[in-house]
């Protein structure tokens, strides 16, 4: 009797000194009881469902299924857990050559439609139209997954085919396949607009890592037909490079800040504008698909008394994310920190509201938003 007593005693202890351990360790990790709590429901539930779920469980899609719905608990369309499927794909984009089809793709009100459809592209060749909402991409809803991962299924090798299925007004849903090919893309366009007696536009399609050359060569050009005043174009500007935006910024933007980033523990880069000053008076156009880089440009402008902007609301993407690696050929794609204007206004959620708001015409027979932006200009040459 005596010996068991001894025995339970020294069990109790060490399941004491276990526990104390265990609870010492997370303390030291920074984690308070509530946290510790729930850590003990989590293995708790994992636990329960590997042993007693009637059917056997796949540990490792388990694990993906929670860190997945981590993810979607911060309400954040930016960040996502990248599977190894997905993560692969992410990276062939980044590390290698891939092929698209050749649209520009617009996220708003749940639903993805086609911004545009670029001339000689695969997309043009399938008879896909600029309005048409994509619903599902090789059988999957786009309803069931996110934007960014929308974007990573259409893209692939070059010469294999993707199959979207397309929802026009007044027709049936009906797939259509796609064969992928090598987009070649000119990120700025520019002119002389007629009869405007000095007016230039150059439109900006993106930020991409040449696209600062090609604003520099649109704008010198224009300098060279005698531009007086210039309209940009940042319309469907899904954003890129914030170090493109940058350096065009320091073609047009007064010297000081440009945009500072922010993280979490109040740690601040800010890339600014060596410009001296502005040389044209300048009308910015902008739209509800007007993102990031686009909008990091914009509020530039807005905030220093550069240009006027004309249009809607952007989008308000303001926000970098990380890719962060993990265990299993997966990763965790995470928003990490914040945009601000030389104000000190954050964009993201907000986006940035026009000097003057301008909504388009529904049927698109006039750009009404160019026409208003070419008379705020004209306003602007005559004072």
């Amino acid at each position: 009797m005596k010996k068991k007593t001894i025995f339970l005693l020294v069990i109790a202890t060490a399941v004491v000194t276990f526990n104390a351990t265990i609870f010492g360790f997370y303390a030291l990790m920074g984690f308070n009881d509530q946290k510790v709590k729930d850590i003990v429901r989590f293995f708790g539930a994992l636990r329960f469902i590997e042993t007693q779920y009637v059917r056997d469980v796949d540990y490792t899609k388990l694990i993906d299924g929670a860190i997945s719905g981590m993810v979607k608990t911060l309400d954040d369309p930016h960040s996502i857990y990248l599977d190894p499927k997905m993560y692969e794909l992410m990276r062939s984009h980044t590390e290698g050559s891939f092929g698209g089809v050749g649209i520009v793709m617009g996220f708003k009100d749940n639903k993805i439609t086609v911004i545009s459809v670029m001339e000689g592209t695969p997309s043009e060749a399938a008879g896909i139209k600029t309005g048409d909402e994509i619903i599902a991409v090789d059988g999957v809803p786009t309803s069931e997954i996110e934007p960014e991962e929308v974007v990573l299924r259409i893209r692939g090798e070059i010469d294999t085919e993707v199959t979207l299925r397309i929802r026009r007004a007044g027709e049936e849903d009906r797939d259509y396949v796609v064969r992928r090919a090598t987009i070649q893309v000119h990120t700025v366009a520019g002119e002389m607009l007629p009869d405007t007696d000095g007016i230039g536009y150059i439109r900006i399609a993106s930020f991409s890592e040449h696209t600062a050359d090609e604003f520099k060569d649109a704008y010198h050009a224009l300098e060279k037909d005698g531009v007086r005043g210039m309209i940009i174009d940042l319309r469907e500007n899904p954003g890129g490079l914030v170090t493109s935006c940058v350096a065009i910024a320091n073609m047009v933007v007064p010297k000081g800040p440009v945009v500072s980033v922010v993280q979490k523990d109040g740690t601040r880069e800010e890339y600014e504008s060596d410009l001296s000053e502005g040389k044209y008076p300048l009308v910015v156009l902008i739209d509800g698909n007007s993102a990031s880089a686009s909008e990091i440009l914009a509020g530039a402008l807005q905030d220093t008394g550069a240009a006027t902007i004309v249009g809607q609301t952007s989008y308000g993407k303001g926000s970098v994310q990380v890719i962060l690696p993990l265990y299993d050929d997966d990763a965790l794609k995470l928003t990490i920190a914040k945009y601000y204007t030389p104000s000190g206004r954050s964009i993201d959620g907000t986006g940035i509201e026009p000097d003057v708001r301008v909504e388009p015409q529904t049927d698109g027979a006039q750009d009404v938003q160019l026409m208003k932006a070419i008379d705020v200009m004209k306003g602007k040459l005559a004072g």
